[in-house]
């Protein structure tokens, strides 16, 4: 399909050009960026229907702010898209997501318009605060600016930002993008207070306002919002200035006339905090993405004039769906299971659970910290709580994790999607740390599925397992393509099990990339190297039985895991320490993921990169075994 045709936008080096377009040829430029968005994403996929809803605001806000000098700070930054094409990276915009490409979110070593790094939500206001105690003890920057989702400021690190900025009183602008939609539609008493406010105040009275203007609506809107900053026409608001913001709004996030008076009075006369509240739509201009449940969050490439996304080649099923559909059969049967999920019910799978037993669900918003307490009080109230959150958003409930679950032993149950590198999402998104954070926490049984039939089988162990906190991790993506059981059966805990025999070499593996090792051992075999392959499927506690019957009766033994240093073969190396087995001359070898992060590029690639690919196991086999010939092995 031909690209759209962009007068405007190819006016545009940079932000400095949008300085001598007029109103109108404002909202001409920023139907272009839409249309290029659309295109762009239609060939690379990406996170279509935030960027779309934002494409306005980018446009206003690049057009009266001066940035970089002024710190454009975008929450997420999944819906900078626009913000990327007005700032010098339309050129490689086709590249988005992909290896060597641009990110997908804000990057600092991308470019010297994203001061901020982010791909976590709510975060921005924490920032731009940063920013703007920065300016004002000396530092050559000027405004800072946040722009925040209403499922984003929903989180308790945005209200401490908030409370924080208004203790401090320093000018500083945050915009409440509000679209009633982070990734699934919002939940909690934020959402249903944000909805009031512009049910008192509706746009279409706000829009009187500016109509009654001479000698058009923009002087007219701008003393509005003057009015609005300074305090002298305050309506609604009343969370926000009583954290001490001067509230402004709401306003139509998608009419640059009243964006771009709102934002010039704001940036000429504010002297404190202040906060705008811009209501707009998730998937704006493009009628597919506004009807789409999801509004299009995270697409495929697809097909501009039908909306239709291009699906995998795959025949077997995701790990998401299957852990869904296995979590539902026993949640048929335990009245006690419950799920919680933090604002992914369709991204965790909890959405399958909640189609059938919709009271036994709670989505508790973004709030990862809140969702692990939370489910710690449902366990010490008798119920059986599966808390399904990403491996990397995990990290963001970790104190809750030791404090209230794993010190008090309640059984939660932790359903770690997204483990190991996870492609497009790059480095911001990868489940590389839960091994090593949860397996040193006393009291925690860690186990990693091999295959999409051992899900079910640790889904059921988990529901089965009432001693303490337990967690179970599974990359994202498809399967094996194993046959699976009608039903998972419970795992006797801190088992493992052998899958082949072999005589002179053992390949211990834990979780996702059991595939990958067990390809390694037939490279091996082909080589005359005869290789047994276990998978270990729990990283605590450890099968000590057959670590040690691994290390006895092989040459070298390696371990392979998909997350960082400090994880499995942590585990297993400290264990053959003190069993005395390194002191007997043990060649083990532990392969990880780098000490470094990695960057977006496929899977495949990222694998191949971080030296995790059947290819790299077999010649650390190989690499061992040369180092007992020669007399050179380490225990290290």
């Amino acid at each position: 399909m031909s690209r759209p045709k962009t007068p405007h936008l190819d006016r545009v080096a940079g932000p400095a050009d949008l300085k001598a377009f007029s109103d109108r040829d404002l909202a001409r430029l920023a139907d272009e960026v839409r249309a290029e968005v659309i295109s762009a994403v239609s060939e690379t996929g990406g996170h279509l229907g935030s960027s779309l809803g934002v494409v306005e605001l980018s446009v206003a806000l690049h057009a009266i702010f001066d940035t970089p000098r002024d710190k454009l700070v975008w929450d997420v930054g999944h819906q900078c898209y626009p913000h990327k094409l007005l700032t010098g990276r339309r050129s490689r915009i086709r590249t988005l997501r992909q290896g060597g490409g641009l990110s997908g979110f804000t990057k600092r070593s991308e470019s010297d318009y994203d001061p901020f790094g982010a791909a976590h939500s709510s975060t921005s206001i924490s920032a731009a605060l940063g920013f703007t105690v920065a300016r004002d003890m000396g530092q050559p920057t000027g405004d800072a600016i946040a722009v925040i989702g209403d499922g984003a400021i929903s989180a308790g690190m945005a209200y401490e930002a908030l409370n924080n900025a208004g203790h401090e009183g320093r000018r500083m602008f945050v915009i409440l993008n509000d679209n009633e939609m982070s990734i699934a539609p919002p939940v909690g008493a934020m959402s249903a207070y944000l909805s009031g406010l512009y049910a008192n105040t509706p746009l279409v009275q706000m829009a009187e306002g500016f109509e009654a203007a001479l000698p058009g609506p923009l002087r007219d809107g701008a003393r509005r919002a003057r009015q609005l900053v300074t305090g002298a026409a305050g309506t609604g608001g009343t969370l926000f200035e009583e954290l001490g913001f001067s509230y402004v709004g709401p306003v139509d996030g998608h009419d640059m006339g009243q964006l771009l008076a709102v934002l010039r009075a704001a940036k000429a006369r504010a002297t404190g905090p202040v906060l705008i509240h811009a209501l707009t739509v998730k998937g704006k201009g493009y009628q597919p993405a506004e009807t789409s449940v999801d509004k299009y969050h995270g697409v495929s490439k697809f097909d501009v004039v039908s909306g239709t996304q291009k699906k995998s080649k795959g025949n077997a099923p995701s790990y998401t769906s299957v852990f869904g559909k296995a979590l539902t059969q026993e949640a048929a049967d335990d009245p006690r299971i419950v799920g919680i999920t933090a604002a992914m019910p369709s991204g965790t799978g909890i959405n399958i659970l909640q189609d059938r037993f919709p009271e036994r669900v709670f989505d508790v918003g973004i709030a990862e910290q809140h969702g692990v307490t939370f489910a710690a009080g449902l366990a010490a109230g008798g119920l059986k709580p599966f808390c399904a959150i990403y491996s990397t958003f995990l990290q963001r409930g970790y104190d809750q994790i030791v404090h209230d679950v794993a010190l008090q032993r309640l059984p939660v149950r932790f359903a770690i999607d997204r483990a190991g590198l996870v492609g497009a999402d790059g480095a911001t998104h990868a489940g590389a740390f839960d091994i090593g954070y949860l397996s040193n926490l006393p009291g925690f049984v860690v186990m990693a599925v091999g295959d999409e039939a051992e899900l079910m089988h640790m889904v059921a162990t988990a529901a089965d397992y009432d001693a303490g906190p337990i967690a179970f991790r599974y990359p994202r993506g498809e399967g094996a393509g194993v046959d699976l059981p009608e039903r998972g059966t419970a795992l006797q805990i801190g088992k493992g099990r052998i899958l082949r025999e072999g005589e002179t070499a053992a390949l211990l593996s834990f979780g996702g990339h059991l595939s990958e090792t067990l390809a390694a051992a037939e490279m091996l075999e082909a080589r005359g190297i005869s290789t047994t392959v276990a998978d270990a499927r729990f990283a605590k506690p450890l099968d000590h039985d057959l670590i040690r019957r691994l290390a006895r009766h092989h040459g070298a033994l390696v371990t392979v895991e998909t997350g960082a240093t400090g994880g499995f073969g942590a585990q297993v190396l400290h264990m053959l320490a003190d069993a005395g087995a390194l002191d007997r001359g043990l060649r083990i070898r532990t392969m990880t993921l780098p000490d470094r992060f990695i960057d977006q590029a496929s899977p495949a690639a990222m694998y191949e990169e971080a030296g995790l690919t059947a290819r790299h196991i077999a010649a650390k086999v190989t690499e061992t075994l040369g180092a007992i010939d020669l007399g050179l092995a380490t225990t290290a």
